[in-house]
């Protein structure tokens, strides 16, 4: 992927053949000319699990996204989002995904282009065809509505004193228009103008506050490509935090500024999180990390890049045990590495996010807590068959229910995909599996995997043939023995007299599980009933 746009000189010139007639005639021209064609139509790059998602024919290398908030939550904002990509075909029509808020003006290449809904596609026509190869530049004047109807889940997130971000898996574009898929990764520049007395923090590194007037304008910049799901806007009456981690790495946390002392006591364990996964994978993958604690009931974390989501409850309700929070915290960071640095390619290979994520999560709490890791596994075993059948494999999932688009983060992808690393490691060893775990993230690191990418590694690392073996933990629609644990035994769906639990990791009996969308909870393999682990 290219992460840097060329500079002008760089840019192939294309030819223009149109008549010079003002904007406004130039766009009523297009126009009418797009009605006289073929309909618009949304496209998809068929992910299995979200066909509609992503759009063929371009590669994106950077967004520019600018948020300017009204100062109240449920208004729209004015936005402007700017995309350079590559075109891989040549393209008659450019669809970007974008399914809620009021377009008023699209540009390519700075001159007015037609533009037209289709599903939720914005189906933009330049004035000629862009051809393969070609370096191309969209500009979309746009509302960004932070209030939905029922049928919408994820998106902007309305907090207690402003907005937040949730956009996986299915809702970047609700927010802003984009190629909304994990495989399509690409730079971001995030501007936020606010009223004074408020506080906007993004993905990456800040690199200029603007004040002028009653408002002040914020920019950040990411150093390392994020696929839009992990985009991440704060905008609210927060206290940003600084500390250092290993390597002098820059951590901020975000928080509401009556919470500042309260919760110090949680933000100060970031940096010995992050040295604890440095010594099981390596060094950690971005410019800077940190927590976004959010006054908003969401039913989850969320692994943001560079900057998680929190529920500011998980932190303050007693009813948390201290490990367990600890744990959830180390959820999300190893999400960096894992779903973040390295993305899945289609939603299918979601396991190999959720999966790792919840396998570093439950070793953290065995190391440091001493909740018995042996034992969440064979609690997870007894429970897979059920898993499966209501969930599909982990490398398989079945799709979302209709109306419930965040339907996939179901316990066959978090306890249930940690099992099938568990069953790995039993397999080709200790020190063959932490190798294989180094290995990944780095060789994949800024990029996007399959779980074919990821047999291949295992069988590379371990020098054993692995297909047949994980075939069937991958794909089965019943659980295969456990190397090694001979005894253990998994309740066989048809015969469970109890319906299997939803993923809830860690919130008390009574407490909402995961994503209210849809998204899984259901830790019933070691963890106190409840919390979602994040997505």
């Amino acid at each position: 992927m290219l992460l840097n746009p060329p500079n002008e000189a760089q840019r192939a010139p294309r030819s223009r053949r149109r008549l010079k007639v003002p904007a406004m005639l130039a766009t009523a021209v297009s126009l009418c000319l797009l009605a006289a064609g073929a309909p618009a139509k949304p496209l998809g790059i068929g992910d299995r699990l979200y066909p509609q998602l992503g759009n063929p024919g371009y590669d994106v290398a950077s967004y520019d996204l600018a948020f300017t908030y009204p100062g109240v939550n449920d208004k729209p904002l004015q936005a402007v989002t700017t995309i350079d990509a590559w075109t891989t075909e040549d393209l008659e029509r450019v669809n970007l995904d974008f399914a809620h808020g009021k377009v008023e003006s699209v540009e390519v290449d700075g001159e007015p282009a037609s533009f037209r809904s289709a599903g939720e596609d914005l189906v933009v026509t330049p004035g000629e065809t862009l051809p393969d190869g070609s370096w191309m530049r969209i500009t979309v004047r746009h509302t960004s509505d932070p209030v939905y109807g029922k049928e919408r889940e994820g998106g902007w997130v309305r907090t207690a004193d402003g907005l937040a971000m949730a956009n996986q898996a299915d809702a970047a574009h609700v927010v802003f228009p984009c190629n909304d898929h994990p495989s399509d990764k690409a730079l971001f520049t995030i501007r936020v103008t606010a009223p004074n007395g408020y506080t906007a923090v993004a993905n990456g590194l800040p690199t200029d506050v603007d004040r002028a007037g009653g408002s002040t304008t914020w920019t950040y910049r990411t150093r390392h490509p994020m696929a839009t799901e992990l985009a991440q806007v704060s905008i609210g009456r927060s206290k940003v935090v600084h500390r250092k981690g290993p390597h002098g790495l820059p951590v901020r946390d975000v928080v509401a500024a009556e919470d500042r002392e309260r919760l110090e006591p949680w933000l100060k364990k970031t940096p010995g999180q992050i040295a604890w996964m440095e010594k099981k994978v390596g060094q950690y993958p971005f410019e800077t990390y940190g927590l976004l604690m959010a006054h908003a009931s969401t039913g989850f974390e969320l692994e943001t890049q560079t900057l998680s989501l929190f529920e500011r409850e998980l932190f303050t309700q007693p009813a948390f045990p201290k490990w367990y929070v600890e744990s959830i915290m180390v959820h999300e960071l190893a999400h960096q590495w894992f779903g973040d640095s390295v993305s899945p390619r289609t939603w299918s290979d979601l396991w190999l996010s959720e999966g790792h994520a919840t396998w570093y999560e439950a070793l953290y709490a065995a190391e440091t807590a001493g909740r018995p890791f042996e034992a969440r596994m064979k609690a997870a075993y007894a429970a897979s068959d059920r898993w499966r059948a209501a969930g599909g494999p982990p490398a398989a999932p079945k799709a979302p229910s209709p109306g419930k688009k965040n339907g996939i983060f179901r316990p066959n992808v978090y306890d249930g995909a940690a099992l099938v690393l568990y069953a790995l490691r039993q397999e080709i060893g200790r020190a063959a599996f932490e190798s294989l775990e180094r290995t990944w993230v780095s060789r994949h690191r800024d990029g996007a995997a399959s779980t074919s990418d990821f047999v291949a590694l295992a069988e590379e690392v371990s020098g054993r043939n692995l297909d047949g073996f994980l075939q069937a933990w991958l794909y089965g629609e019943k659980t295969p023995p456990m190397p090694g644990q001979p005894e253990w035994k998994s309740v066989d769906a048809t015969k469970a007299v109890k319906k299997a639990p939803t993923k809830t990791t860690g919130k008390p009996a009574g407490k909402s599980a995961g994503k209210s969308s849809g998204k899984s909870a259901g830790k019933s393999t070691g963890q106190s009933a409840g919390k979602s682990a994040g997505k």
